[in-house]
């Protein structure tokens, strides 16, 4: 692997970070702040949030077995993902590579930071080969992209060549785990002290049901935490958003229960799905959704749009061709599909 230095913007690795009025105070036992020039009325939400976000990621290294220096907190993964290509990527110099299809605001973001993005694209049966991507990548390859399990495809990546990749790559390589709570496959957060060079994205969007707070983490080495926490805004983690995170991360068990609840009506819904006339494959899911492929993709969504039930038309993604997700919803939600299906007429 290059040096961190190396693989960083020179502008990025100089850069003396923003300094807020909380960055530079330490210490636990004030009561009176009067150094961040905030409204003194209207108590807890007169005062900045924490900027490092300290106690959050104490309890959620507690969870997720990682050490709070190793973790970033972020608005959504989408900051993270964003904050990688600012760090690392020069515009109009560098490139990253990705699988193709897979999550789209990796190009979205490759787009906005004129970096140039190379696709690979997938085998039929949605999987890749770390020879592959390292065959797309030259001396300006900064970052790698896999999504694990992958969206829109929803299943699991081949962990044997995701190692690979770890191990021949020179550069930096995101493993995305959003739905990884409903694989029956470990996190490779597990792996940071093996790889220097991985970074993992997770959020409480999926499992965690609650994608209303634009939480995201990413998990890497404190030095590349580091650097990402150099170049972020101030106070990126509201208060309200931190404060709902500590209240989900105390029903841990409820989330337990939600997950299996999940992938139990995922496994049924598939099945009834076979069943269906209009239907000519459904793929394997390691996710709380599932790709299905269908006699005419535009036309099903249209009529479940008139139905009032509303799934995601991916027929425009490579390799998904006349291909629906489907997100696994309640048991009556799901129910109200299945009708809906029912009296569908091709």
């Amino acid at each position: 692997m290059k040096t961190l230095q190396e693989l960083t913007r020179p502008n990025i690795w100089k850069l003396k970070p923003y300094s807020s009025a909380r960055d530079e105070y330490k210490g636990v036992t004030a009561s009176v702040f009067l150094d961040a020039n905030e409204n003194p009325y209207n108590l807890p939400f007169n005062r900045y949030p924490d900027p490092m976000q300290h106690d959050l990621k104490a309890a959620l290294g507690r969870i997720k077995h990682v050490k709070p220096e190793q973790i970033f907190l972020g608005n959504g993964s989408d900051e993270a993902i964003d904050l990688l290509f600012r760090a690392f990527c020069e515009p109009g110099c560098d490139n990253v590579v990705a699988i193709d299809p897979t999550y789209g605001m990796y190009q979205v973001c490759a787009d906005v930071n004129d970096v140039e993005y190379r696709k690979v694209l997938l085998d039929h049966q949605f999987q890749f080969t770390a020879d592959a991507l390292l065959a797309a990548a030259d001396e300006r390859t900064k970052l790698i992209f896999l999504c694990s399990p992958n969206n829109p495809t929803g299943n699991d990546l081949l962990h044997a060549q995701i190692e690979s990749l770890l191990t021949r790559f020179d550069g930096l390589v995101v493993v995305d785990e959003a739905y990884i709570d409903f694989s029956s496959l470990s996190s490779f957060a597990t792996m940071l002290d093996r790889y220097s060079n991985l970074i993992v994205l997770q959020t409480f969007s999926k499992a965690w049901g609650c994608a209303a707070i634009r939480l995201g983490m990413a998990f890497a080495s404190p030095d590349i935490i580091g650097i990402l926490s150099k170049i972020k805004y101030p106070y990126n983690v509201n208060q309200l958003t931190q404060q709902q995170a500590f209240e989900i991360l105390e029903r841990y068990d409820e989330i337990e229960h939600w997950v299996d609840t999940i992938k139990m009506e995922r496994t049924n819904l598939m099945k009834r799905f076979e069943g269906l006339a209009c239907v000519l494959r459904v793929f394997p899911s390691d996710a709380n959704f599932f790709l299905v492929r269908v006699n005419d993709a535009c036309a099903l969504y249209n009529y479940l749009v008139g139905e009032g039930i509303i799934v995601r038309n991916r027929h425009s993604v490579s390799l998904c061709g006349n291909c629906l997700r489907i997100t696994v919803g309640t048991a009556q939600e799901n129910e109200r599909l299945m009708e809906a299906l029912a009296n569908y007429v091709d």
